[in-house]
This record gives structure tokens, C-alpha cells and sequence, in this order.
């Protein structure tokens, strides 16, 4: 009888018969997906609300693991745009050590939806709520990008949509005239890059070309007002895992059941405070 729970990642069969032709398309095709990745990684770390250096970790791992324990050989993992507004959520709530824990809990999840085979139960969701969804996820997107394009000076940015564009006309006065001015240049090279090469992904060209052009201005021109990646980068740092936070997020996210389960799991480890 066949293991009903067999697990056997692809990595390890498609090993036995590689050839040197293979890894070399392998080696092109990582080097390609990296090229995209990089720039999707850093926009999706500054998105959710945490600094870049953590898009580009998180898109590392993440990678990693998939191309490790995935079932297909020409599998991609890395960030989604969807997991923004989630991520974004997460951390105005209940910050970093709420994250590491949601992410740990998702995973449980995804294990057991897995193993239950759940997975087919997307068939049966309608295509109009895909679509609305992804829309919907796409308009949170912009608007959590409104700050960083005008180079608005503000303390905090809420969470929810109707409050961010609140304290964007708030803070509308102080609007940085050369951050909006090289926002709208990266997006129209991102746009109109595809008609000179396909070759080369129009956002890593945004970024160089955009990188240079900055350099000059604050090294030789002697504009300081544009924030760099640079500004944004922080020392890594191990979360904190309380048990009080963790019961605060299974109130968030689960039934009364799960919340039980999950405090008490958390108490053998980390005692309340």
C-alpha cells in the first residue's frame, strides 16, 4: 500500500542523472530569477513596513527552503505583493515579534493544509472573488506607497486604508518636489524599458540607472533631501517571544479553541510577562 503522506522532495531525484549542461541552464535561469527578485524583495520589505535588508533576507530563506523541499524542479519562491497588506497589519499591531510569530502559526497551517490535501479546495472558489481580491490588494498596495513617492514627512503611517489617506492630505504640505520627481522617472523607465529589451527587467534598471542619478545629486549637486535605501537599513535583531503576545494574536486571527492550543504550546517555552 502507498504511504498516503509520502514526501519526497524534487531536489533529490533531479540530482542523480545532472549533467553539466543542466546546471549551466540552471545557473542562467537562477542568475535571471535573482536579477528580478532583488528589486521585487527590497519594494516588498519598504512596502510592509520594515527595512529593506529584511525583504531581501526573508526573499533568501524563503527561496532557499522551496528549491530545497519543493516538488517541482522549475519551482520559483519568494515574496508576493499580496502578503503586504497582511505583513503591513501584522506589524502596526503588534510589530516584529508578532510577525515572527504569525509566520511560525501560517506555517503550521500550511503544513496541515498540505498533508489534507486542501489545496484542491481552490477550485471551487469563484473567479470574480480571485479578481476582486487581487484589485483590492493591488489599490492597498498604492496606497501604502503614497508616503515614499511624494517624500511626505510623517511620524507614523496608520494601518487601515481610510486613515492613510487621511494623514496623507494631512501631510501634503510636505511634499519632497525631487523624491516625486525621481519616483515618476523610475516608473516611467519600469514602463517604456520593455520596448528597448526584455532581456533585463525594467526595475533593475529603474534601480541603477536611478541609483547613479541620486549619487550625483547628493554627492555633486548638493541635494540631501531623498531618502536612500542606505538610511533605511537596520542592524538584524531576535525577536521577542512572549506569551502574551502570542495570546494576543490568537485572539486576532483564531477561535476560542486554537487559542487555547496555542497559548499553552507557547507556556512551555516562554513564561508569561
Amino acid at each position: 500500500m502507498k504511504n498516503k503522506f509520502d514526501f519526497q522532495p524534487k531536489l533529490f531525484t533531479a540530482l542523480r542523472n545532472y549533467s553539466k549542461e543542466r546546471f549551466m541552464t540552471d545557473l542562467m535561469a537562477g542568475i535571471i530569477v535573482g536579477i528580478v527578485a532583488l528589486p521585487l524583495a527590497i519594494a516588498f520589505g519598504i512596502a510592509s513596513g520594515v527595512s529593506p535588508e529584511k525583504g531581501l533576507i526573508t526573499a533568501i530563506i524563503g527561496g532557499f527552503i522551496v528549491s530545497l523541499l519543493g516538488g517541482c524542479n522549475v519551482q520559483i519562491g519568494g515574496p508576493t505583493g499580496a502578503f503586504i497588506v497582511i505583513v503591513y497589519g501584522i506589524i502596526q499591531n503588534f510589530g516584529i515579534e508578532g510577525l515572527a510569530i504569525a509566520t511560525v502559526i501560517a506555517g503550521i497551517i500550511l503544513v496541515l493544509m498540505g498533508v489534507l490535501k486542501l489545496g484542491t479546495v481552490i477550485k471551487f472558489i469563484p473567479y470574480p472573488i480571485v479578481v476582486g481580491f487581487t484589485s483590492g490588494i493591488a489599490i492597498t498596495i498604492f496606497t501604502t506607497q503614497m508616503k515614499d513617492l511624494f517624500g511626505l514627512t510623517m511620524d507614523k503611517v496608520p494601518a487601515d486604508f481610510i486613515s492613510k489617506w487621511i494623514a496623507y492630505f494631512g501631510a501634503f504640505d510636505t511634499v519632497n518636489p525631487w523624491a516625486f520627481v525621481i519616483g515618476i522617472i523610475s516608473i516611467l523607465i519600469i514602463t517604456l524599458s520593455p520596448r528597448l529589451t526584455k532581456k533585463i527587467p525594467g526595475s533593475l534598471i529603474a534601480i541603477v540607472i536611478m541609483t547613479i542619478v541620486v549619487y550625483i545629486m547628493r554627492n555633486h549637486l548638493g541635494i540631501t533631501g531623498i531618502e536612500t535605501i542606505g538610511l533605511l537599513l537596520t542592524l538584524p535583531c531576535q525577536p521577542r517571544l512572549r506569551s502574551r503576545l502570542i495570546w494576543k494574536l490568537s485572539t486576532y486571527c483564531f477561535p476560542p479553541p486554537l487559542r487555547s492550543l496555542s497559548l499553552g504550546l507557547s507556556s512551555l517555552y516562554y513564561p508569561l510577562r
